[in-house]
């Protein structure tokens, strides 16, 4: 490993922005329409989001969080109902639930950091609404055993794909196997914008129809209120840039799976400092985060930090443990999987704009670190 201290960046915008001109023409071309709300580029940018993931529908709206919460909603989930989800999650996820009017109720997490299916039945109750599974790091969460769950106990299903576009099972995309699924495109995911944003995708045509409603006051048109709502609308000018990084995300997505795949293969040999998450086959993961287990962790932190590789810790406190969460009732030893991670994981730089050498000096860090 070289001496010499250098830094690698968990964020990797002004590498991606570093040539702006394109997006600013974009933008010029949008200020002479004038046509800055709902305006047609949003339209498109729905169009293409839909038929990426193989959809017939998708709706651009404020946040991640409201592409959640807007599902829930509309969907019939409120005061009185129960949604099961995962304390390994955002808070955003738990945060939705908790704004459409529900109590979230927790499963502990598996091996692959999302929802452990053999734990859900356990949790369902008279009052039991709705599943909202998490693909969490860009991992898809067991769909096809969580689809057969719901369907045996006539419950909903909302996606969290907040981390995970182009995540699949078998090839069929996340987001397309649940009721309606929300997508976030925050300015640090695989498909991100020039501020917050987010995007619901649905196979019904009448559940689009009303979250279009949903997220522009209930208006059907400019002097007819259907039912009372909010302003959550996409902003047009966010459209407008993720039509450009729409042409780059599948190469985005491949190579933030290649620069996983190094990372995985430089750690098969450290199996006694560092756990691997199972790799499924059939499973396609996007790395929105790569995330390990690792002894020693605050050590290695620290030690990275030292060494200019600027790590993460997603997260540090479990959503149970939380102050906001104290109304569950739950408390320390409720979910030990999630809570023994909370100690153990540590977020690596993963994105697109690393190259090689710096992806090697993360390696050789950390093996120099354990040995």
């Amino acid at each position: 490993m070289s001496g010499s201290r250098r830094r690698i960046g968990y964020s990797y915008l002004l590498e991606q922005f570093a040539d702006i001109d394109p997006y600013l023409e974009d933008i010029r071309a949008l200020v002479k329409t004038g046509d800055f709300t709902l305006g047609k580029p949003l339209g498109e940018f729905e169009e293409k989001f839909a038929r990426l993931l193989d959809l017939p529908y998708a709706i651009g709206v404020g946040t991640g969080t409201d592409a959640l919460m807007l599902s829930l909603k509309i969907l019939g989930v409120g005061p009185g109902d129960e949604v099961i989800t995962t304390p390994n999650t955002f808070v955003a996820t738990v945060g939705a639930i908790a704004m459409a009017g529900a109590r979230p109720v927790f499963v502990d997490n598996n091996e692959e950091y999302t929802i452990d299916v053999t734990k859900i039945e356990e949790t369902v109750t008279p009052r039991t609404k709705a599943i909202m599974p998490v693909h969490l790091t860009g991992c898809p969460a067991d769909m096809p055993r969580i689809m057969e769950i719901a369907h045996r106990h006539n419950l909903l299903v909302v996606e969290d794909a907040a981390q995970a576009i182009l995540a699949a099972i078998d090839g069929k995309s996340v987001g397309s196997w649940g009721a309606a699924a929300g997508f976030s495109l925050h300015p640090l995911k695989n498909l991100n914008i020039w501020g917050d944003g987010g995007v619901i995708v649905t196979r019904s045509a009448e559940l689009a129809d009303n979250l279009r409603l949903f997220r522009n006051h209930g208006m059907a048109t400019r002097d007819e209120i259907d039912f009372w709502s909010h302003n959550c609308r996409l902003d047009t000018l966010q459209a407008v840039i993720a039509n450009r990084l729409l042409e780059q995300v599948h190469a985005i997505t491949d190579r933030r799976i290649a620069n996983a795949r190094l990372y995985d293969e430089a750690f098969a040999d450290l199996a006694e400092f560092i756990n691997v998450p199972p790799r499924r086959s059939n499973f396609k993961q996007v790395y929105h985060t790569y995330v390990l287990r690792v002894r020693n962790r605050d050590r290695l932190y620290q030690f990275l930090l030292s060494k200019g590789v600027e790590a993460k810790i997603h997260y540090p406190i479990p959503l149970h443990l939380q102050k906001a969460a104290g109304y569950l009732g739950y408390k320390k030893g409720d979910f030990p999987q999630c809570e023994a991670d909370c100690h153990t994981i540590i977020t690596l730089p993963v994105h697109q704009h690393l190259q090689s050498s710096q992806i090697e000096f993360v390696i050789d860090c950390i093996r120099n670190f354990y040995h």
